[in-house]
């Protein structure tokens, strides 16, 4: 866990009574400070977001679930139809930013060193360095983790969390906050069913259904033998969905810009 954020800091004293050490108390507001001034930031995103007409998606995942794998695919996919950026999240290296440029899509790395998750300053900064102007969709590829990602807005429209047939399918069950918090949910690697055995998509998505939200979940496969279909339905869904918001919106600063 990152100390820049506060996951460090134990739950069982987030809500300490006054008696409690100055060090605890202290630290325990600027964890409280960070959240409000990340927030601020995030709004300031979607606005930007907005603005260009931009639908953001929050890609989260742990390691290896296949997000980067996913991303290529999806561009190789939309790039005919859609203008479209990556913001990579790692800790170290630009592999993943490297992997998406080379399909011609404009791609931002951010190295978070010891922070094990994007906040949005770091994904402000990466905007600075992308033609928003030129792009239909932004995918926000977050550092694989599947706490400390779900806490932190970005200024994204939407969470897309990964849940790989290599894992284990009781996930949404032991880390219920990244999922809850997402607006889908994408089963990845599919195409290894017939060699993961072990993994139910039956029961991961009976425990996506026990969390109380009714979050849809899509099988995707990006490698052996290709699953899309689904997945580039719901872009062309939320980007067609935007769309009536964005000219609506741009309608309102041309008027505001005529008074």
């Amino acid at each position: 866990m990152c100390t820049k954020c506060g996951c460090a800091i134990p739950a069982r004293d987030e809500h300490l009574p006054v008696a409690a050490s100055d060090a605890t108390t202290q630290a325990i507001d600027v964890v409280r400070d960070l959240l409000a001034l990340n927030d601020r930031v995030a709004a300031h995103n979607r606005a930007h977001f907005d603005d260009h007409a931009v639908l953001a998606i929050n890609m989260m995942s742990s390691p290896g679930a296949g997000k980067t794998a996913l991303l290529e695919a999806t561009i190789v996919a939309l790039r005919d139809r859609y203008r479209i950026g990556v913001i990579e999240g790692d800790l170290e290296t630009d592999n993943d930013a490297a992997r998406i440029r080379a399909h011609g899509v404009p791609a931002v790395q951010i190295t978070t060193g010891t922070a094990c998750h994007l906040d949005a300053s770091l994904v402000h900064a990466a905007l600075h360095e992308l033609p928003l102007a030129d792009l239909d969709l932004l995918f926000i590829e977050n550092v694989g983790n599947l706490v400390c990602p779900a806490s932190f807005d970005l200024g994204q429209h939407r969470n897309v969390t990964l849940l790989a047939t290599t894992e284990g399918d009781d996930k949404p069950a032991k880390y219920p906050v990244i999922f809850r918090a997402s607006d889908l949910v994408l089963l990845s690697k599919i195409d290894l069913l017939d060699v993961m055995d072990d993994f139910d998509p039956e029961r991961a998505a009976t425990c996506l259904r026990h969390l109380g939200r009714d979050i849809p979940m899509i099988q995707v496969a990006a490698r052996r033998v290709p699953a899309l279909d689904a997945w580039l339905a719901w872009l062309d869904h939320e980007l067609a969905a935007r769309r009536p918001a964005y000219r609506k919106l741009s309608r309102r600063l041309v008027a505001v810009n005529a008074r």
